[in-house]
């Protein structure tokens, strides 16, 4: 695992990772569940410092990790908020979100977190469009083409809807509670009724039988959205993969092992630290954009960072890697060791 500096929190037990020592400023996700490992943390954290120095941003990445029974969830989620208010304040650590931690959760913070309150309120729908231009460069295109997406949350009806306004059909989504085929598409507007009022239990109010979520990789479909969590896809799922590309719509969701199986068998795997990127364009607009001018921006930012590494001999992921990193020898003392891979 990549080596991180760990601080741990005094009045919960949490902790924050920060994947660049000498980084004035590093943002990253905020998980919380029974017990995070601070193993899987420092990889999420790798992955956002790829992510800034894909787009020359000198930031770290940076990842937390509350541990706390369902019981004791919301008092251990706000006593973490207020011990690093400071930290929010002086912009050394900003949190995104993750597994377990909604947007509501970290309003607290907005106040004083200088991203403003307008890039938590953007935050999904650009990363929704970041992972559909994602798609769109990959594919040349997505009018007729179809889509799995496999890593439902709050992004996802989004990027079904983002999806389906570029003609896309998406033939399945897949949530912790399985999976919903149809080769004839699902309704954008009934995925998003759905996942308002049932959440992950969606899939069985969508009319296709509910099967298994591991069988959601083996969907027939153009592109292949995963990102329900770290290494979802490995060497075991890769063999099963029909899809022609592989959009992550979550951090690291492919492991080193399945990435070389997809690239043996042709399969294009597109960087998480790219296709996820969308929302950073929001945090520090240029003076005076309105939103039309920010989606604009990441919308073009994302698809021409991928369109770059397309077509690459060791394929667009490492390309990325090697992309990032020349960025980062310009202002780090020493290059992080280890990839963000899973």
């Amino acid at each position: 695992m990549p080596a991180v500096r760990s601080e741990k929190l005094a009045t919960v037990d949490a902790f924050v990772v920060f994947d660049l020592d000498h980084a004035e400023t590093s943002s990253g996700f905020v998980r919380q569940a029974p017990k995070i490992l601070v193993d899987g943390a420092a990889l999420l954290a790798r992955s956002q410092t790829y992510q800034f120095a894909s787009f020359e941003m000198q930031v770290g990445g940076a990842s937390a990790g509350i541990n706390a029974p369902a019981s004791e969830r919301q008092a251990a989620v706000e006593c973490f908020v207020e011990e690093i208010r400071s930290a929010v304040a002086t912009g050394r650590f900003l949190p995104d979100p993750g597994k377990g931690i909604t947007a509501a959760d970290l309003g607290p913070l907005w106040a004083v977190d200088p991203r403003g309150a307008r890039y938590f309120e953007q935050r999904e729908p650009l990363v929704a469009l970041g992972l559909a231009e994602a798609g769109t460069t990959a594919l040349g295109g997505l009018d007729g083409r179809t889509a799995a997406v496999e890593c439902f949350d709050p992004v996802g009806p989004l990027l079904v809807r983002e999806l389906s306004e570029r003609g896309a059909r998406v033939v399945a989504v897949g949530t912790s509670s399985g999976v919903a085929c149809s080769p004839e598409g699902l309704d954008p507007v009934l995925v998003a009724g759905g996942w308002d009022e049932h959440g992950p239990d969606l899939v069985a109010h969508l009319g296709p039988p509910v099967t298994p979520a591991p069988e959601l990789v083996a969907c027939e479909a153009d592109v292949l959205y995963v990102g329900s969590r770290a290494g979802v896809l490995d060497h075991v799922a890769a063999q099963q993969v029909q899809a022609g590309a592989v959009v992550p719509a979550g951090p690291v969701p492919v492991t080193a092992k399945a990435l070389a199986v997809l690239r043996r068998r042709g399969v294009t795997v597109l960087p998480d630290f790219l296709t996820t990127a969308g929302a950073i364009f929001a945090a520090h607009p240029p003076p005076g954009h309105d939103l039309a001018e920010i989606r604009a921006d990441a919308a073009r930012r994302v698809a021409g960072a991928i369109s770059e590494v397309l077509g690459h001999e060791d394929g667009p992921l490492l390309a990325a890697c090697y992309r990032a990193e020349a960025f980062l020898r310009s202002w780090c003392p020493v290059l992080p060791f280890g990839r963000p891979l899973a």
